[in-house]
């Protein structure tokens, strides 16, 4: 088995029927790329400009459960009950069925490597009771972050018309988590999975086509176009970068590709006059 449940045609038509009147006109395109190591801004387009993040909302989903695991508030074998809401939550998901389990750890990986939608539910609504609850907590902990533009409104970024980012708030979460959880971060280099029996590879083009790359999450839906924040290393040096608005996947992704290897070179002139952002704790461990 490739990949779960649906095809992409149906998966489009389902997506563009949930969008209704979803139609605001945002950015539309927007990348922004910096340093992780001193916060560096090395470039920037629409980057303040409201977006739709699409899957890039499970990267808050992910941070909330690494943060309970590490405070103890779920363990990595504890087992989620898939409610019908987590169920329903289509087109890519773990689809053990209502009333079946996945571990934490099941779930996480999931959100990983597959952006599993039911795998966001059921994390969500174990930490907050539901998954309106738990969109509240997810806002509080983006304006806490430093993601001032940021409102979320699901667990796994399905399209709602008021749920929206920035490229710049994406890189910042992506900053946090690998400042906040080095160890755990490392869990965004795996680029398949084994669920169940089944072998299930993930969609990260930019992860198997680019030296160095080890994170961190694709999106779309037919409003926000293809989405993408990406980390990758070269000669100790790390760059974060993102992409919202590309038209396809391809183009997303060679756009990335293009913005990373534009920067990874030294360029003195593009970090004298950068603007800053919180930079990542030193790394001692390999992170993904």
């Amino acid at each position: 088995m490739h990949f779960t449940l649906r095809t992409l045609a149906s998966t489009a038509v389902s997506l563009g029927l949930l969008l209704g009147g979803a139609s605001s006109a945002f950015a539309g395109k927007a990348h922004f790329v910096l340093d992780a190591q001193t916060g560096a801004v090395l470039e920037a387009e629409n980057a303040d400009e409201l977006n739709y993040p699409a899957s890039l909302t499970k990267m808050m989903t992910i941070y909330l459960a690494f943060e309970a695991l590490r405070d103890g508030r779920l363990t990595w074998d504890q087992r989620l009950t898939m409610s019908e809401n987590a169920n329903n939550k289509e087109p890519f998901k773990l689809a053990v069925g209502v009333g079946r389990t996945v571990s934490v750890r099941e779930a996480v990986m999931g959100m990983i490597v597959l952006s599993a939608n039911d795998a966001s539910v059921a994390i969500g609504e174990q930490l907050a009771g539901t998954e309106t609850g738990f969109a509240k907590v997810m806002t509080e902990k983006a304006h806490q972050l430093g993601m001032t533009r940021t409102v979320f409104k699901n667990a796994n970024g399905l399209p709602d018309p008021e749920q929206v980012t920035t490229a710049r708030d994406m890189a910042t979460l992506g900053i946090a988590l690998m400042r906040d959880f080095p160890e755990e971060f490392a869990l965004f280099s795996n680029r398949r999975i084994e669920f169940r029996g089944m072998k299930l590879r993930g969609h990260n083009g930019v992860m198997n086509r680019y030296a160095g790359a080890d994170g961190i999450k694709t999106g779309y839906t037919t409003a926000s176009g293809y989405n993408l924040v990406t980390s990758a290393t070269r000669d100790g040096k790390r760059l974060v970068g993102v992409v919202m608005g590309g038209e396809t996947a391809e183009k997303r992704d060679n756009q990335m590709m293009g913005l990373l290897d534009k920067y990874f070179p030294a360029k003195s002139d593009s970090l004298s006059s950068a603007s800053t952002v919180e930079p990542a704790a030193a790394e001692t461990t390999k992170t993904n």
